[in-house]
């Protein structure tokens, strides 16, 4: 059986936190306190696409404001 976070047959969605920082997480499973839904569900490699194109600076945004 394969872990949830990890099956590549999965459906999955993007999640994004405060900090603007993202998470893969499979759609089946409910959105924790915290994380909204930015993108799906969809396939794990079209999430995996939608983070790396938006997820561009991985400093949580609290530090980023500081600079």
């Amino acid at each position: 059986m394969t872990h949830p976070f990890d099956d590549p047959d999965g459906v999955y969605q993007v999640l994004v936190n405060e900090e603007q920082q993202h998470s893969l997480w499979p759609n089946d499973l409910r959105v924790p306190a915290g994380w909204s839904p930015v993108f799906g569900p969809d396939t794990r490699d079209a999430c995996v696409d939608h983070v790396e194109s938006h997820w561009l600076d991985l400093r949580p945004a609290s530090t980023r404001a500081r600079r």
